[in-house]
């Protein structure tokens, strides 16, 4: 069939409305099968909220990021302030592919966490940057096991997920790091943005006594977001973990497990430039979005759909990217 005249597509234009179009993370193409991947960069969806005890919910997010991914341009992302654009040649080269989600087994949780590993894992040995968009806080733990080599995690919330294991209880949203934490593999592990009254003093204990390293809101706050940089790895492998509950709670109506007291949108912007200057990042999550409690407007995808754009495009405007993949 002709297209009609008043078909944008007939007279070359791209059709890039928020509205239009099959949802990928920013009009990614979709690749299904990860042996023809040819891409620097794969986006997966972890449709995944077992985890969390309270209010479920999070399943739904990694499709509501992707619609709101959308709303940004799809050859490059100026900004003004900076005077930065960023991921003008992974979008115009097509070096982002979105790989769909997960498989997500209900009620099998080990079995759900064996498949998002072995998924990772292909990504991984094929030396392919990952974003894994949640789901509940619980999805951290699959991904970070099927890394190989060496790295250390960074993990920005407002709480520390470090419950202990009891009861057959071990697989929740607040005990990803405790698991994390005993993997031969990984060197180090910081948490940075800690607040509130829902941490036991005996996690923080347990977690301290472990070797972890704690960055509270109040020290983030005395020592800056440049100041964070002393305490991680610099040029070292990391894989980092942002929880969207670590923006304050009147910035992420829908995350059940939002606080008082968080970081604001330029607090933590610039904490992580700092991350991506100072650390070589491997690839890194989003979670803890709810889309069922959010407002009308969808405001918490779009801020976390923002968050993942924005780190991504300091991430590969760092001159070790263009050595990784020229």
């Amino acid at each position: 069939m002709p297209k009609k005249k008043n078909d944008p597509q007939a007279h070359g234009i791209k059709v890039s409305y928020p509205f239009w179009g099959i949802p990928t993370f920013l009009r990614a193409d979709i690749c299904n099968d990860l042996n023809q991947l040819d891409a620097d960069i794969a986006v997966m969806g972890i449709p995944f909220d077992e985890g969390s005890p309270f209010k479920p919910g999070s399943r739904f997010a990694p499709r509501s990021i992707r619609e709101h991914s959308m709303r940004f341009g799809g050859s490059g992302l100026y900004d003004h302030n900076s005077n930065q654009t960023y991921l003008e040649k992974q979008l115009n080269k097509k070096r982002i592919a979105d790989i769909g989600d997960a498989p997500v087994v209900p009620t099998d949780v080990a079995g759900t966490f064996e498949k998002i590993s072995k998924i990772a894992k292909q990504l991984f040995e094929k030396q392919i940057f990952l974003i894994a968009i949640g789901g509940d806080h619980s999805i951290s733990f699959p991904v970070v096991r099927a890394f190989k080599k060496p790295i250390h995690v960074i993990y920005f919330d407002a709480h520390l997920d470090y419950s202990p294991i009891a009861d057959g209880y071990m697989y929740t949203n607040s005990h990803a790091f405790r698991h994390i934490k005993k993997m031969r593999h990984v060197l180090s592990l910081t948490q940075i943005g800690l607040r509130g009254l829902r941490v036991a003093r005996s996690h923080i204990v347990s977690s301290l006594e472990d070797g972890c390293k704690i960055i509270s809101i109040e020290k983030f706050r005395d020592i800056g977001p440049r100041g964070i940089m002393q305490y991680l790895p610099q040029n070292e492998p990391c894989y980092v973990s942002i929880d969207i509950d670590v923006y304050d709670m009147s910035l992420v109506p829908g995350c059940v497990s939002a606080e008082p007291d968080g970081m604001d949108f330029k607090e933590l912007r610039n904490a992580l430039s700092c991350v991506a200057e100072h650390c070589d990042v491997v690839g890194f999550d989003m979670v803890e979005v709810n889309p069922q409690l959010d407002v009308a407007t969808g405001v918490t995808s779009y801020l976390a759909a923002y968050t993942i754009v924005e780190f991504l495009g300091n991430i590969c405007n760092q001159p070790r990217w263009d050595k990784r993949y020229p």
